[in-house]
């Protein structure tokens, strides 16, 4: 009877082991050491300790650098490469502010006498003097020119002559005997009518003289001031 109970229980137990056995069989096999759900993006870089390559994006393109649009600001050495202003010696001389003379010492020659027309400056502020002024005969102060005004005479050059107050610039002025022409028609002069430079103001200096009302007869010449 009791081995009866033992070959009973031997015969359940193997019948359980071969239920078992035949049930794992049946089932989906997966690699051992793996749950049934799938892994998370990156556990495999986790796994293998390296970090995931980073994808950057392309810059747009307002971030792309633009060329300075700024123009460049001069330096003072550029700044200071043009001309500088003479300051108060850029005024011209005008006749409101000049005095007239002659000075008749220079002498003369077949008919002819040189002097120096002076102008000096009688103002406050200094100015120049540049080029020829217009000379003419004239029967006074505020006569009229007669005859011919004077010719310019470019043997010496133009030159700018600065004038402080009281100084003052020289041209040589020649008058021409007026009885050296047969033809000319003689009148009495009270003296010249001096334009400074560029000016439409004159002056007057008194120096009787014989003129010729003949528009075609030349008597006077003048130079070019320089500084005396």
């Amino acid at each position: 009877m009791r081995l009866q109970r033992i070959n009973n229980g031997l015969i359940g137990t193997t019948a359980a082991a071969a239920l078992a056995l035949l049930l794992t069989a049946c089932g989906p096999s997966q690699p051992a050491g793996q749950s049934g759900t799938e892994p998370a993006a990156g556990s495999a870089s986790a796994s293998t300790g390296q970090a995931a390559p980073e994808t950057s994006a392309p810059p747009s393109s307002s971030s792309a650098a633009a060329p300075s649009a700024t123009p460049t600001r001069p330096t003072a050495a550029s700044a200071t490469s043009s001309p500088a202003s003479t300051g108060a010696g850029s005024q011209l001389c005008k006749a409101s502010a000049l005095k007239a003379s002659t000075d008749s010492t220079g002498g003369g020659a077949a008919g002819s006498v040189y002097m120096q027309l002076i102008l000096t400056n009688s103002g406050t502020a200094s100015c120049h003097l540049k080029g020829f002024a217009g000379v003419s005969l004239t029967s006074g102060p505020n006569g009229k020119p007669i005859g011919a005004p004077a010719q310019r005479d470019t043997s010496a050059p133009v030159t700018d002559v600065l004038l402080a107050p009281g100084q003052a610039g020289s041209a040589v002025l020649r008058y021409t005997q007026a009885h050296n022409y047969p033809d000319c028609v003689r009148v009495q002069a009270a003296g010249f009518r001096i334009y400074p430079p560029e000016d439409t103001a004159s002056l007057f200096v008194a120096r009787p003289s014989d003129a010729c009302s003949n528009a075609s007869i030349e008597l006077l010449t003048v130079g070019a001031f320089q500084a005396r």
